[in-house]
């Protein structure tokens, strides 16, 4: 009898496992540059409940990081799925190799009905985990200084409120946050320790650039919807920070609700001038101040910024902006979302042609992303690829885009498969780069052999 229960038992526990590791069995292929590290789920009370995967990419042909940008999934199965492509994100990797950063997307594997705050409060386990992930994707990857660089956090709503959490938690070690729909809800498990004491907060969380951005569905133009009460947390938030003079910014999304939308074309500049400004200069010294003397400020209800010493209203209240430049695409994302950009995007490279398979590489435009690429053949216009690109949450990507913000499965390829192979031999193609606002990079002409 004590033989079968054991057997029944083992048999349960596995087919748990089972359950739980089904949907996320499918992520790319992580070879280098990429480099991924799992753990399996936790019983013990503290640790994480979930299995999690992570998932590292590192810039080509670097010495040492510097930091680590984190893209952050949200709550529910299909968000948490979503993660499973985060690190193949070109335009977040442009980010993340301007600063000598690694990009890292983690993916916890809810199921679609368990508690969400099982890892999206970092104290229930996700945060020890995260922390031993850089440590063991270090040493794979041959960066151990991964073990201890700053991170710059991106996250969308249970990511937002972990991304939020880490910031609270660990204010030493982040360089910036975005919260994309979600903030920390602490007491929503009162038995943890507090990270957030009602006596105010830790004075180095007032050193940490955080941008909440919310869309206007979620309880700002809609509050019927099961989204409306993200607006209400997040000036809460704002309010508790801002009235000790923490640099917090809230950048309403005017055109939608719990999706991330054009997001990512404010969240990377975010992160960027952050970046630019706070990563040090020494390895392992002190992430450096944000210039506050180059700070912007506009009200809660406005969509206009001035500089801080020219600002009229309650400071206390205020939206917190880096700088003049940054202040100015702030306010075209809470007008329309249509951020501006007048650079092209970096030609393609490598340009290969075999049988009439066209293959390139390409680097993301860091403003504007990747809309499609233009194929010539004989200098005349041949092909566009994707041919006709969609997104239904914002500007067409070429590499799509899921609910949480990542690239869609399976991951586009950079070829074309030209319908005439025969006579390709005898053709000379060249590849173009379109970012999501139409601007054209030079033209990569192939490589012969």
């Amino acid at each position: 009898m004590k033989t079968l229960t054991l057997f029944c038992l083992t048999l349960l526990f596995a087919n748990q496992a089972l359950a739980q590791r089904a949907p996320y069995d499918d992520a790319p292929d992580a070879r280098p540059p990429y480099y991924r590290i799992r753990y399996e789920a936790s019983r013990q009370d503290g640790e994480l409940a979930f299995a999690a995967q992570y998932t590292a990419w590192i810039p080509e042909n670097i010495q040492r990081l510097r930091g680590v940008v984190v893209h952050q999934h949200g709550c529910g199965e299909g968000s948490c799925r979503s993660g499973m492509t985060g690190a193949f994100d070109l335009h977040w990797q442009a980010l993340a190799a301007a600063h000598d950063c690694a990009l890292l997307a983690p993916v916890y594997e809810q199921p679609q009905e368990a508690n969400c705050q099982l890892w999206c409060d970092p104290r229930n386990g996700s945060s020890s985990a995260f922390v031993r992930a850089l440590s063991d994707l270090g040493a794979i990857s041959g960066h151990p200084e991964l073990a201890d660089v700053p991170w710059a956090l991106w996250g969308h709503s249970g990511g937002g409120h972990w991304c939020g959490g880490m910031t609270l938690m660990h204010p030493e070690r982040v360089a910036s946050a975005w919260l994309r729909s979600g903030v920390p809800m602490f007491d929503a498990l009162p038995s943890r320790p507090t990270i957030a004491p009602h006596d105010g907060p830790n004075p180095q969380v007032l050193q940490v650039p955080v941008m909440c951005n919310p869309g206007t569905k979620e309880g700002v133009t809609d509050t019927s919807n099961k989204f409306s009460r993200v607006w209400p947390a997040v000036l809460a938030f704002h309010a508790k920070l801002r009235k000790e003079d923490g640099l917090v910014g809230i950048a309403v999304d005017p055109l939608t609700s719990h999706e991330c939308g054009n997001q990512r074309y404010l969240a990377i500049p975010w992160l960027d001038v952050c970046l630019q400004q706070r990563l040090p200069e020494t390895p392992g010294s002190p992430l450096r101040p944000m210039a506050r003397s180059q700070a912007w400020l506009a009200g809660l209800s406005s969509t206009q910024a001035t500089p801080a010493d020219e600002f009229a209203g309650d400071r206390s209240q205020s939206i917190w902006l880096p700088n003049a430049s940054f202040a100015k695409l702030w306010t075209q994302y809470v007008t329309n979302t249509k951020v501006a950009d007048t650079t092209p995007p970096p030609a393609p490279t490598n340009v290969k042609s075999v049988d009439g398979r066209i293959t390139w590489r390409a680097k993301a435009d860091r403003e504007s992303g990747l809309s499609h690429f233009i194929i010539r053949r004989d200098g005349e216009f041949h092909a566009r690829v994707p041919e006709n690109g969609k997104n239904r949450f914002g500007r067409p990507i070429f590499q799509g885009l899921q609910y949480s913000d990542t690239p869609t499965q399976p991951l586009v390829k950079m070829e074309f498969l030209d319908p005439d192979p025969d006579s390709s031999a005898s053709h000379s193609y060249q590849v173009i780069a379109v970012n999501t606002l139409g601007l054209e990079s030079a033209p990569a002409s192939q490589q012969h052999q």
